[in-house]
């Protein structure tokens, strides 16, 4: 569930991004596949393999201390290596979270990702512990993004709830 503008900011400087399920261990995983050396999640975990096994915020903060003393710039100017997104999540509380299997929904999602033409994307996925359905869009404009989400989380209540 990254920002799309973590893709794009990755492109412009030729470091390939690996995709993963939702969570530590899956991100843990690929980075042993491939031997990566950095991984994360949008929610803040950051894994540094040469250290550590699991996300640890102290020494994530000290990683970033360390980049910003060996190449002289400030944290601000680091953070301009990447534009965010604007980026939309709901949860939609659901009797049954298996949206799958309903075609209204996943046409209806089809359709709100054609008005995207690639500026953007969609994420629908049921939560893995609660009778959720996680929806998350993102896009360069962000009334667009919440007139989506909102649409699509009207769909989704529609059907399951």
């Amino acid at each position: 569930m990254s920002n799309l503008g973590l893709d794009l900011a990755m492109k412009d400087l030729n470091i390939k991004v690996h995709k993963t399920k939702v969570g530590d261990r899956f991100v843990l995983e690929e980075m042993q596949k491939i031997q990566s050396i950095v991984g994360g999640e949008q929610s803040g975990h950051i894994i540094l393999s040469e250290y550590s096994t699991t996300g640890d915020g102290l020494l994530t903060a000290c990683f970033l201390l360390k980049i910003i003393q060996e190449c002289g710039n400030s944290l601000k100017d680091l953070s301009f290596v990447m534009n965010k997104l604007p980026q939309i999540l709901m949860n939609i509380k659901v009797r049954n979270k298996n949206f799958e299997t309903i075609p209204e929904i996943k046409e209806e999602i089809r359709l709100s990702e054609e008005k995207l033409f690639g500026r953007g994307r969609i994420l629908v996925r049921p939560s893995g512990t609660e009778n959720i359905v996680r929806l998350m869009a993102e896009g360069p404009d962000e009334k667009e993004i919440r007139m989506i989400v909102n649409y699509l989380a009207k769909v989704i209540s529609a059907h399951l709830c």
